[in-house]
């Protein structure tokens, strides 16, 4: 017998779930190697990968041994009855992954608060924070493919986990005894009280009074109740929504892939939000984390990209904060429009690493307070005393809010956005995206760059910033006297891809600016694609 083979029984072993034999059995070597050939690592926050059996991949025993790992880090830290929240989305196996999770902390002397059914993952970043738990997870993959599953991990305070905790959680997870050889206890499920906790305080961000006739789609996810739940009580009852897209689908049978963002997704929502005659509408991805905007424009309606809903929130919270006090954030491959947003305000912007995990943590060590957050990938931090992290239901409230607001101005969001462009200037973004086959091709690609940078970009001479050891990214900017270009070039932390994000910005008037914005993104993204 190989050490493949050998590996493979040993697994089976120890398995808890009867169905992995016939599974693994089914395999051929290649795949068994590839299962096999190391677990599965923390990423963004947690664990992610394909639902399959074997230690690369989502799976009960996976689940179980990263939960008793988790036990045993906090144990260190917090005393042996400290809380736990576990809570998960509608994905395949989620509701399993999250009592099994559940089970192991109890059995590790946790108090545990598990979720009564599926929910935002925002609800337990809001439990972790409001009950003062030790620790949160949520089972979910966000935006993934319906083949994929996850495990998110939040600390005290409903932060996302960074280093050094997410290594000591890998190095637990390495020493922890086989599956089946890790406790379990029941658990009781709760009652909903920090669900409708969550709710009223989402509802809360509102500053406007008044009703808008609302277009949404939770997009086969989770969000759809809550979102209706939290917009009822905030005072917004017209609300119409995607009927084949609001109930929880784990296959997410309407879209190619269960992102906002992703070309052709919210069709179905903008089609409704016209035949309505919305005044805006709303998409939520799976998990209801993330939050994107659609408008009317005299050509029809279009998704506005995460950074215009960034600006457009970041100067409406500022405009009800007082400046003196108040921190803005947004990633290094975010617009940088809002650095320009809050010196007007006079509040301080701070720019973090891609990710909640640093942005959360925005204000730390500075005589001010974190009141708005956001990253380009339409994921907005509206009310960080409640949620430190990306909350779509919160974002959905606030945004339908500021159309109220703007309303009784005789005002629109469209026109918003361009008295944000004449003051701070005309800004556009976009993201390029080179899907490769593994994350090493995509490192390649990175020391390849790094090696030998591009000189110039579509005829603008650009320097190089290079962002390690800090984190895994390279920096292009150049321009002249009326036109700046931005590139961030970084590969993906939770699959095989790399990304490059755009910004132009253009003095002058709007509309001459933008059509030029426009031109120059082009080329710079017809440049990107011939790197090799």
């Amino acid at each position: 017998m190989t050490a493949l083979h050998t590996a493979v029984e040993e697994w089976l072993a120890h398995d808890p779930d009867p169905e992995s034999a016939a599974e693994l059995a089914a395999c051929d070597d290649d795949e068994l190697a590839e299962r096999f050939a190391h677990t599965l690592t923390f990423g963004t926050a947690g664990l992610r990968g394909p639902l399959r059996a074997g230690p690369n991949g989502m799976n009960l025993a996976v689940v179980i041994r990263a939960t008793w790992a988790v036990a045993r880090v906090l144990t260190d830290r917090s005393p042996a009855s400290s809380q736990v929240v576990v809570g998960y989305d509608a994905r395949h196996r989620s509701a399993e992954f999250g009592r099994a999770a559940a089970e192991v902390f109890a059995a590790q002397g946790f108090t545990v608060q598990l979720m009564s059914g599926p929910v935002p993952t925002p609800a337990v970043a809001f439990a972790v924070r409001h009950l003062g738990a030790a620790a949160g997870v949520q089972i979910t993959a966000s935006h993934n493919p319906p083949t994929d599953n996850g495990y998110k991990v939040y600390v005290t305070g409903g932060l996302q986990i960074v280093s050094p905790t997410d290594r000591e959680i890998e190095a637990a997870i390495a020493a922890a005894p086989p599956a089946d050889e890790i406790p379990r206890a029941p658990v009781e499920v709760p009652a909903a009280d920090e669900l409708r906790a969550y709710l009223e305080r989402a509802a809360s961000v509102r500053h406007a009074a008044g009703a808008a006739r609302i277009a949404l789609t939770p997009m086969h996810g989770v969000g759809g109740e809550f979102a209706l739940d939290a917009l009822a009580l905030a005072g917004f009852a017209d609300v119409h929504v995607v009927e084949e897209q609001f109930a929880p689908d784990p296959d997410f049978p309407t879209v190619a892939f269960p992102n906002p963002e992703e070309p052709g997704a919210s069709d179905a929502l903008l089609a409704l939000a016209a035949g309505v005659d919305a005044e805006i509408a709303i998409a939520l991805d799976p998990d209801a984390d993330r939050c994107a905007i659609g408008v009317p424009t005299p050509t029809g309606w279009r998704m506005l990209s995460g950074d215009e809903t960034g600006w457009l929130l970041g100067d409406y919270v500022l405009s009800h904060a007082d400046p003196t006090h108040a921190v803005v954030a947004s990633t290094v491959v975010s617009s940088r429009m809002l650095a320009s947003i809050a010196a007007a305000h006079g509040a301080r912007h701070v720019e973090t690493l891609t990710g909640f995990k640093w942005l959360a943590r925005a204000d730390e060590g500075l005589d001010a307070t974190l009141v708005y957050a956001y990253e380009e990938a339409i994921g907005h931090c509206v009310d960080p005393g409640a949620v430190r992290d990306k909350d779509g239901i919160s974002a959905a409230v606030l945004a339908c809010d500021l159309v109220v607001s703007l309303r009784e101005q005789g005002r629109t969001l469209l026109d918003a956005l361009d008295d944000l462009a004449r003051r701070h200037g005309v800004h556009t973004t976009t993201a390029v995206t080179r899907r490769v086959r593994s994350p090493q091709d995509a490192a390649a690609m990175m020391s390849r760059l790094r090696a030998a940078p591009p000189e110039e970009i579509a005829g603008f001479a650009v320097t190089v910033t290079d962002l390690m050891p800090r984190t895994d990214a390279l920096i292009f900017s150049g321009g002249d006297s009326a036109t700046s270009v931005r590139v961030v070039m970084r590969p993906s932390g939770t699959e095989p891809k790399l990304k490059s994000y755009i910004e132009i910005r253009c003095t002058g008037e709007v509309a001459t600016g933008r059509s030029h914005a426009a031109d120059v993104q082009d080329a710079v993204a017809a440049a990107i694609a011939t790197w090799r």
